[in-house]
């Protein structure tokens, strides 16, 4: 199979060296020219093109399938509308019309659009409330990837990613050094998360669907950071509840909606499908980093 990524980035410059290690013809897509001899290092072929231009998105190779992991670069909801719904669906029109389309798309997006769930269970299927600018187009995005490939004769999938964590980006200190605000942790190790899409093309799995891709374990970031500290041989780090860190008056409206945003994040579906995890939880996920730490 020839696969397309659009998007070569955290997961998907670690997605192609699945992909390419298990027989298939990988081709990466960047931006920008920066780290395009990355892909070729990581053993696949790399692309310079704009996914939001379609004359660029000409250079690309027909392929057989399409993985959409284009980043906004962590910017706000202007930013975000340009890449995840402009060019969600310019690439979708640019391979869609040609001679020999592919025939799926998948599409990542992240558990942020589902909003405030009071500390309860989310999944999959749960109905999806977004509270910010930005996951509100995150939650438009996801409608495109999973109707619009359709007129072209594409199946869409969205895998969607709880908080990404591995290497270069454990975030040690925030945790050792706290202060800790209070909240759940979702979580899901970047090879896990390249993972998930690879046996979702491997296997021919979830077409039409959505799929959470989260570890077995949320867990409450005070018990995570005293975790931590004890496997590093470091002392508690100091906390605080959700109502001071709201009381200093320092964060953006965003930024406080992601506070008062509390869910655990289940990863039913993807069970069901029959992926096996690397790491099924941080004690696993984190263990690197620990051993670096001791």
């Amino acid at each position: 199979m020839r696969v397309g990524l659009l998007g070569c980035g955290y997961v998907g410059l670690e997605l192609g060296r699945q992909l390419a290690a298990g027989g298939h013809d990988v081709i990466g897509v960047r931006r920008s020219d920066a780290r395009l001899d990355a892909i070729e290092a990581a053993g696949f072929e790399a692309v310079q093109a704009d996914v939001t231009d379609r004359a660029e998105l000409e250079a690309v190779p027909d392929v057989d399938a399409i993985v959409f992991a284009a980043s906004s670069g962590g910017r706000g909801a202007d930013a975000a509308r340009e890449i995840y719904v402009d060019g969600l669906r310019t690439a979708i029109e640019a391979f869609g019309e040609r001679e020999t389309p592919p025939d799926r798309l998948v599409y990542t997006s992240s558990t942020g659009v589902h909003g405030d769930h009071d500390g309860d269970w989310v999944g999959s299927d749960t109905p999806i409330e977004p509270t910010t600018p930005k996951t509100e187009v995150l939650a438009e995005a996801e409608q495109i990837a999973l109707e619009y490939p359709a007129e072209f004769g594409i199946d869409g999938t969205v895998v969607r990613y709880a908080g990404l964590y591995g290497p270069d980006r454990y975030r040690l200190e925030r945790y050792l050094e706290g202060p800790v605000t209070a909240g759940y942790l979702n979580m899901v190790h970047r090879d896990d998360a390249a993972g998930a899409v690879r046996v979702l093309l491997d296997a021919d799995l979830a077409r039409g669907e959505v799929v959470q891709v989260v570890d077995d374990e949320p867990v409450d970031k005070w018990t995570f950071a005293d975790w931590l500290a004890d496997a590093c041989d470091q002392e508690y780090p100091p906390k605080r509840t959700k109502a001071e860190r709201l009381e200093a008056g320092d964060l953006s409206e965003p930024a406080r909606r992601r506070i008062l945003t509390s869910k655990r994040c289940g990863n039913d579906r993807l069970r069901e499908l029959g992926y096996e995890f690397s790491y099924p939880t941080f004690r696993e996920g984190y263990r690197e980093a620990v051993e670096a730490v001791r």
